[in-house]
């Protein structure tokens, strides 16, 4: 199995974080190709970031076709789920994995975030993707970040004390610790948080795989068919072709193997 796992965000020190827990959490048959962002911003914090970000995504797929699944490795899961009708492999964001993660694990989850901006955006995500009516609380870091990708080491104790908070006081069963910034912490710091703690990356890898895993089919018809065919400039030349590989592929009068298999190609 080959999994592309993309850092929506430039933060290359974020990115080694992430490659760090995914081949952690990984099969050691599962193949992670682990690329970050080429254009964007350090972190994504807002909704307007999050519109750049999902471009910036969508690039990286265009240019590694040759994949069985595909992880959006950022809170908030940017281009999501609008990539499903893209690509013809499985694509998973961290936030709706680590979200089932929780469910199915406790009634009620928090959210621990890295800044106080962020929260407005993460609580449309989690109503979004269903999960409103167990969502316990966010709770944010409230200080200024020192470096994105110092963030865990930095803030470890006031991660471990929000986390503590929202069981204490929100009645969180699972606690979930957001953002690719945090990729590993869940490990480190499980021993002193009374709860479930789950991380979105390793939620991520372990969720693509076994989706992948179920060999369910890709999406030809429904809310996630391929975009239909209509004239369009200025998309790359990646993102072209696969764009046009896919409306080819879904035209094909049975969905004939030929077809599907030019769109990986």
């Amino acid at each position: 199995m080959r999994l592309l796992v993309v850092n929506p965000n430039i933060s290359d020190d974020v990115t080694t974080l992430i490659r760090t827990e995914a081949e952690r959490s990984a099969a050691p048959t599962t193949e992670l190709v682990v690329r970050t962002a080429p254009y964007g911003v350090e972190y994504i914090e807002t909704r307007f970031e999050s519109l750049i970000a999902a471009g910036a995504v969508a690039q990286v797929v265009a240019e590694h076709r040759d994949v069985d699944g595909i992880v959006v490795a950022a809170f908030g899961d940017p281009g999501m789920p609008a990539l499903k009708e893209l690509a013809d492999v499985p694509v998973l964001g961290i936030t709706e994995a680590a979200l089932c993660a929780a469910a199915l694990q406790g009634q009620r989850f928090s959210v621990i975030a890295i800044s106080d901006r962020i929260t407005a955006w993460y609580r449309e995500c989690v109503e979004r993707f269903g999960f409103g009516g167990r969502l316990a609380s966010i709770r944010s870091i409230r200080e200024a970040l020192r470096g994105i990708g110092t963030v865990q080491h930095d803030f470890r104790a006031s991660l471990v004390e929000l986390a503590r908070l929202a069981v204490a006081e929100d009645g969180a069963d699972v606690v979930v610790l957001a953002g690719a910034p945090l990729a590993g912490l869940a490990r480190e710091v499980a021993g002193e948080i009374p709860v479930p703690v789950v991380d979105g990356i390793g939620a991520g890898i372990r969720f693509a795989e076994a989706v992948v895993g179920l060999k369910s089919g890709p999406h030809r018809a429904g809310s996630f068919a391929v975009p239909p065919r209509k004239a369009r400039s200025g998309l790359s030349p990646e993102l072209d072709a696969m764009l046009a590989s896919a409306q080819a592929a879904a035209s094909a009068p049975d969905g004939s193997a030929a077809a599907i298999e030019g769109m990986a190609q």
